[in-house]
């Protein structure tokens, strides 16, 4: 994609009269050479590919480490309750959160998005609120063009790899795209999108990347959760006309340069931070000893 700046792409919107979706979508067609069918179709099957990995999910599954499965299942039955603190719509978004995360510990089947370590943030906001609102598979689509216009954007300026840039790169990124694609699906306007990524990423910063014995398991799996609620809340204050007091390419810029300055024990190599603690070093010994 052409854009390298959140200020170029809401640029581009304004010359072009078009929603922000649709130009991403061009963009799309242009940089790939395929027709705008195909790339509506494309992006429409990711969809898809969510639904049937939330659809696909086993409560019976455990990772083989052990360490995760099951607490997805326990949110889900508790959210069914009614007694949750959070309402429905958003102890159905952890529950959501939960189950991704766990089938993607249990090999199953999941959308990277943008990787597979920040896999259940998008889904968790987005299928509960097509549930919700009887939102249909054309705005969701449309709304997961603007989540990858965004994220293409901080890929390029900066990083969505817990090994290059920790945690806030990867459950960062995934939430400032959902809460641009969140804001999307309620009308707002770009520079409301805009203001939603830049402070779901401003929330995020510094989050490091601490994996118990080198999994994609502890803390990630959880992590997913607070992404997808730090979307949510970054996507109603950005409705509510709050702004990002620190502009977009900025903050991706020192998304950047926080990832850069971060020891390599506490960008996914399992040797710092909670992978470091008693129990989580004890984690260690006993999966790599009898893996």
């Amino acid at each position: 994609m052409a854009f390298v700046s959140v200020k170029q792409l809401l640029a581009a919107v304004e010359e072009q009269g078009l929603p922000l979706w649709e130009v991403i979508l061009n963009e799309d067609v242009k940089d790939r050479g395929v027709v705008r069918e195909d790339s509506f179709r494309q992006m429409n099957a990711l969809w898809a590919a969510m639904k049937s990995a939330s659809e696909g999910y086993s409560a019976a599954a455990r990772s083989k480490s052990g360490l995760v499965g099951g607490d997805g299942e326990k949110m889900r039955r508790y959210a069914l309750t009614g007694n949750g603190i959070a309402g429905a719509y958003l102890s159905g978004v952890i529950a959501e959160a939960l189950r991704m995360g766990e089938s993607n510990a249990c090999m199953k089947r999941i959308v990277a998005a943008p990787t597979a370590g920040s896999c259940g943030v998008l889904p968790a906001v987005l299928i509960p609120f097509a549930r919700a609102n009887k939102t249909g598979d054309r705005e969701i689509t449309s709304a997961l063009f603007v989540a990858a216009g965004f994220g293409q954007i901080i890929a390029s300026r900066a990083s969505i790899s817990g090994a290059e840039g920790g945690c806030q790169a990867e459950i960062g990124s995934a939430s400032a795209m959902a809460a641009a694609a969140l804001v999307c699906l309620k009308n707002g306007t770009p520079e409301m999108s805009a203001c939603a990524c830049s402070m779901a990423l401003m929330n995020l910063l510094g989050l490091v990347c601490d994996p118990v014995a080198g999994l994609v398991e502890i803390p990630c799996v959880k992590r997913n959760v607070i992404g997808a609620v730090n979307a949510i809340s970054c996507a109603d204050m950005a409705l509510a006309g709050i702004g990002s007091a620190i502009p977009p390419d900025e903050v991706i810029d020192s998304m950047r340069s926080v990832g850069d300055m971060m020891p390599a024990c506490l960008r996914e190599t399992g040797t710092g931070g909670l992978a470091a603690t008693p129990t989580g070093a004890a984690a260690a010994k006993k999966i790599h000893g009898i893996l």
